[in-house]
């Protein structure tokens, strides 16, 4: 057979499919702007979360995107009736593909659509067979720039790791320091979230934010008036100044095991009855559809997502914890793993401000981190910050993670000691031991202080000196990148129990003075240098040498000195109270000049206290 005739016989082929398989047209959803996210709608084959055929696993569904130099190949996904956060619909002929484009102009798309026994998980889609519909299908649109100001993040695009100790926000080019919760990790255990479980009584309400809830996210609100209290939670905290929280995404076999994004094969009363009693790791294998989802119950997260991202706050999304970390796949990563990683990914991995933490505590074999990581990797088209989280005592694991070892591009640090006097030295030591790899990690500490006590309450520590002093900047002042706050379990509103962010309110302003403070320094051209400080009290310096230093010094300030001894230029001495927050003050001393060890002066006031000093070259 000549090439002319295999050409019409393919020709042919492609007529008869198109007219079995006729293609509609996609329904963009979504203001089609800058860092906005916008939603391709297609038409597909009719099917359900049930369906015999399992549409999560045996259908593949990829966009790939492209303008001038840019291209996003991004994973689509079964979406229902595709309103399935209004509906709780399980069946449909909707899929869905999220994408947030970073360039304005035309963008041009192509659509793959493939079939096949576990294809969505395989390494190889090359010979895989057409699934009709929306197969080849091609299309444009026209991005302009976001109207977006402030602290909405799609006014400041994505936030980006750039090979330095801090990420990068795309559009305004500013670099970014978090202050946040840890805590609660079960947050999306929500009685307004469908299917939402409560096996150990942890399930949370959020009555306590009714309050706090603005009118202006009634629409990311569904079924009416769900998700109204955890909204004006997310808006409490954006009120008080913090711009990060995080919450796990599968917890079966833990500390509450009320979040999953799987379809439970029980009822909710037969699940928490089975999960009570013991620990639910037999649940995994005889409780759940190991590789089908709940629609409804994503999309519903994605509103809560959505509507964080407008108030400027940053994901953390938890992927596992310790005692999940290894249920998937019996703990070697295969295809439970990677299917529930691309369903995060096509569903949620279009966010501008988030990480991926592989796991929470995470103790598995460093041969299965790297495939994961790998995996999250290649199939993250944004790529999104990538972190693991250790346990306190066994991070010396990020020695065969750093570097180009592995894709993971930061650490998330959990630490122990009730007084936080572990949290700059272990900072230090991994920002130094990453560094010298060549490729910096941004490393941030995300649960510091002892379990059982970690942040107290306000009514049990209402000035948390200790908390502010020795793990914010302790944090800060070593080149770590942020902080999440976790919720002693022995406390009130505790890890698993918080319903009430207002339960640290207190120490929320102090969180905010220090990022006001942060404003005032070129941050990410400083390094740590507390060698440079002359003092017998805890004390932290950052400094671009020559230029600008900034001193957290914990009590006692009057008896501080700064070695200038390689430098004769002459620097102002400003003071700032990281207890109250406010305008740089003058001390008693008010400019100094290099050539040796130069005393600083007294603060304005309570020298016994904790202060900030910033000297800047004149």
């Amino acid at each position: 057979m000549n090439k002319n005739v295999k050409r019409l016989f393919f020709i042919l082929f492609m007529v008869v499919l198109y007219a079995c398989n006729p293609q509609k047209e996609v329904k963009i959803d979504g203001e089609l702007k800058k860092w906005h996210r916008i939603v391709l709608n297609f038409e597909g084959p009719e099917t359900s979360e049930m369906d015999e055929n399992n549409p999560f696993l045996n259908y593949r569904l990829e966009v790939t995107f492209t303008n001038g130099s840019e291209k996003f190949v991004i994973p689509g996904f079964f979406a229902a009736d595709g309103n399935a956060a209004e509906t709780s619909s399980t069946k449909g002929n909707i899929w869905q593909v999220r994408f947030t484009p970073n360039k304005t102009g035309k963008w041009a798309y192509t659509t793959s659509f493939k079939k096949g026994k576990y294809i969505a998980v395989a390494d190889n889609i090359n010979d895989a067979e057409s699934a009709g519909f929306m197969d080849n299908q091609t299309g444009a649109f026209t991005i302009s720039n976001s109207d977006k100001t402030g602290k909405d993040n799609r006014a400041k695009g994505k936030l980006e790791y750039v090979g330095e100790s801090y990420l990068k926000f795309a559009e305004t080019q500013k670099y970014f320091i978090k202050l946040g919760v840890d805590a609660p990790e079960n947050l999306l255990a929500y009685s307004d979230i469908d299917v939402s479980t409560n096996a150990l009584g942890f399930q949370k309400k959020w009555h306590p934010h009714a309050i706090d809830f603005e009118e202006s996210a009634a629409p990311y609100l569904w079924q009416n008036t769900k998700g109204k209290n955890l909204l004006g939670a997310i808006n409490y905290l954006a009120e008080e100044g913090l711009n990060v929280f995080s919450f796990l995404t599968f917890n079966v076999d833990g500390d509450d095991r009320n979040v999953f994004p799987h379809l439970l094969k029980v009822s909710i009363p037969e699940y928490e009855k089975y999960a009570s009693k013991k620990k639910n790791k037999e649940a995994w294998e005889t409780m759940f559809h190991k590789t089908r989802f709940d629609i409804s119950k994503l999309a519903q997260w994605e509103r809560i997502f959505e509507y964080a991202e407008t108030k400027g706050m940053f994901l953390h999304f938890k992927t596992h914890e310790t005692e999940t970390d290894h249920l998937m796949d019996k703990g070697v990563f295969g295809v439970e793993g990677k299917l529930y990683y691309r369903e995060l990914i096509a569903r949620f991995g279009h966010h501008l401000s988030m990480n991926w933490n592989l796991g929470e505590e995470n103790n598995q074999p460093i041969p299965e981190v790297l495939k994961a990581a790998n995996y999250v990797a290649n199939l993250d088209a944004y790529k999104t910050h990538l972190v693991i989280h250790t346990f306190p005592n066994k991070d010396d694991r990020y020695a065969d993670l750093i570097g180009n070892q592995s894709p993971l591009t930061g650490a998330s640090l959990q630490l122990s000691h009730p007084e936080f006097i572990d949290v700059n030295p272990r900072v230090l030591k991994w920002r130094k031991k990453s560094n010298a790899t060549g490729k910096k990690w941004a490393i941030a500490v995300d649960e510091p202080g002892k379990a059982k006590i970690a942040l107290l309450p306000d009514d049990e520590d209402p000035e948390h000196n200790f908390a502010r002093g020795r793990a914010m900047y302790g944090t800060l002042f070593a080149g770590g990148f942020g902080v999440e706050w976790y919720f002693g379990y022995a406390s009130p509103n505790s890890d698993l129990t918080c319903q009430d962010f207002r339960s640290r309110d207190l120490f929320w302003k102090q969180n905010k003075y220090a990022l006001q403070f942060f404003e005032k320094i070129p941050f990410w051209k400083m390094e740590p240098r507390n060698d440079l400080i002359i003092t017998n009290e805890v004390a932290y310096c950052l400094a671009k040498e020559n230029d600008v230093y900034a001193i957290y010094v914990e009590a006692n300030a009057n008896n501080i000195k700064l070695n200038l001894a390689n430098t004769s230029k002459t620097f102002s001495v400003q003071w700032s109270n990281p207890r109250t927050g406010g305008k740089l003050q003058n001390g008693s001393v008010t400019s100094i000049k290099g050539n040796g060890e130069v005393y600083l002066g007294n603060p304005p006031s309570d020298v016994e206290k904790d202060w900030l000093v910033l000297i800047t070259k004149k």
